[in-house]
């Protein structure tokens, strides 16, 4: 891969030689591990912390966005922190920050003390995702090494994701909602110590520059974005909060956009966002995690309030969904070196819309049973897609920007997480029938996942991967 001006990428000096190890790659996904593991575990605890702290489903929501809120807005500033500050001090710096603000969730006596906690903790996440694919990048650098990289780097999100309801359901049954959050303390320390031992510093570029005036403006958008969507269901959607946010945060997209037209250096470069595979992958990221998250945030709300089963119980119930995300992300790692990416991105996304149409069609007070293979698609289609999205992003874009590719994926699919628990949340709320209220929400997702496919027929790379 080349720059702009035809002369071949640095290579940061500090790449590892035995470049097929697999001790840089497991020190990053602990991690990785940890921000999805929170994810997942606090969608079985909202109920129970909703009635312990005497919180409505409005407040709720917040709890669960004002996280993804916060990941959303600064992962950009993650990932050039991280180019311009080495992407191993910055990813350690964040599991410092997100394990801190773990400890404060944990010990909040009060939803509001609990929120600003989590948008720390968010603000930590957004310091390591950025980090841990430019790392695994820097490691690995084979087209097919890095295959195999991102397809264990989406294994590991599937498996936090599957042990999330489950450690979360136990943990909310035994010990209290509160060490949903302390359990990634000891997760934090040892991630810390297998990085430093691990994983090689990263070069550092100091001429990259931060644009604060750009990431305000982001921090806006998803803000004003998350208010229109979670209030909706408590003020209505056709509110003055709502429809004012929701026209504000039209005004901060265009204010971004404009900024990083006119930077000298921008935050995100708009040649990056001209790349088709790099624009049209984030756009699919966003697509699939809004269909995803707010399908497990509605389900588990649903198992809970509608059917009365525990935390615990929940979590065993919503276990075959997120499961598959394991058994997915490791088939299409290895299928994508024969195939290519964009078959792979397609059936996952039509295999996901499939469910979720499956779940909305199965009527009134389905059998549990009737809901498993919906579930199950769902989850499997979302991690079957995501490493092919995941290295159609990084392989297209330039090595000097790797930081801020990562972190554009990830802040769109974190948009699109905040959206789907968002309205899944305001649909629930403002719904007379429960029951109508999710089958509206799952139909929404099921749309999200067929524009996703349409999408990949357009930018995700035909060819397979060359063997490395």
């Amino acid at each position: 891969m080349k720059h702009p001006a035809g002369t071949p990428a640095p290579r940061s000096r500090h790449v590892p030689r035995a470049a097929g190890h697999l001790s840089p790659l497991l020190a990053v996904c602990t991690g990785y591990f940890m921000v999805i593991l929170d994810v997942t575990a606090i969608n079985v605890a909202v109920p129970v912390i909703g009635r312990e702290l005497s919180a409505s489903l409005t407040a709720v929501q917040w709890v669960t966005n004002s996280y993804t809120l916060a990941f959303a807005a600064l992962l950009l500033t993650g990932g050039a922190l991280g180019d311009r500050l080495g992407h191993r001090r910055i990813f350690c710096t964040g599991v410092g920050v997100f394990s801190a603000a773990s400890a404060a969730c944990g010990l909040a006596p009060d939803v509001v003390l609990l929120t600003l906690a989590r948008i720390a903790e968010g603000a930590g996440a957004a310091l390591i995702v950025p980090g841990s694919l430019a790392l695994l990048r820097e490691a690995y650098r084979s087209p097919a090494e890095g295959s195999r990289a991102f397809g264990l780097w989406g294994s590991m999100a599937g498996i936090a994701a599957s042990a999330g309801p489950l450690i979360g359901g136990l943990l909310v049954n035994t010990l209290g909602w509160r060490w949903v959050f302390f359990v990634n303390v000891p997760i934090g320390a040892l991630c810390i110590l297998l990085v430093l031992r691990h994983v090689p510093a990263s070069a550092r570029r100091p001429d990259r520059s931060l644009d604060w005036p750009a990431q305000l403006a982001l921090v806006a958008l998803v803000t004003l974005l998350t208010t229109a969507l979670n209030e909706a269901g408590r003020v209505g959607w056709t509110a003055p909060l709502v429809l004012g946010s929701a026209g504000l945060c039209l005004v901060a997209c265009a204010l971004f956009v404009l900024r990083e037209h006119l930077a000298r250096r921008p935050a995100l470069p708009l040649s990056l966002l001209a790349m088709r595979s790099v624009s049209g992958g984030a756009a699919i990221g966003l697509l699939f995690n809004f269909a995803f998250y707010g399908m497990v945030f509605t389900a588990s709300l649903y198992f809970q309030h509608a059917r009365g089963l525990s935390a615990l119980r929940t979590g065993l119930a919503l276990f075959p969904a997120v499961a598959m995300s394991m058994f997915a992300s490791a088939l299409s790692g290895r299928l994508a070196r024969r195939t290519g990416h964009r078959p792979l991105v397609l059936t996952g996304m039509v295999t996901g819309a499939a469910g979720l149409a499956g779940w909305a069609a199965a009527g009134q007070d389905p059998a549990y049973l009737l809901l498993l293979a919906p579930m199950m698609a769902a989850g499997f289609g979302t991690s079957f897609a995501l490493t092919g999205t995941t290295a159609t992003v990084m392989s297209a874009a330039p090595d000097t920007h790797t930081g801020t590719a990562s972190a554009l994926f990830n802040t769109t699919r974190q948009i699109g997480s905040a959206a789907g628990v968002a309205l899944g949340g305001s649909l629930l709320a403002s719904s007379t029938d429960f029951t109508e209220g999710i089958r509206l929400s799952l139909s929404i997702g099921a749309a999200a996942y067929l524009l996703a496919a349409l999408l990949a027929f357009f930018c995700v790379p035909r060819a397979p991967l060359a063997a490395g």
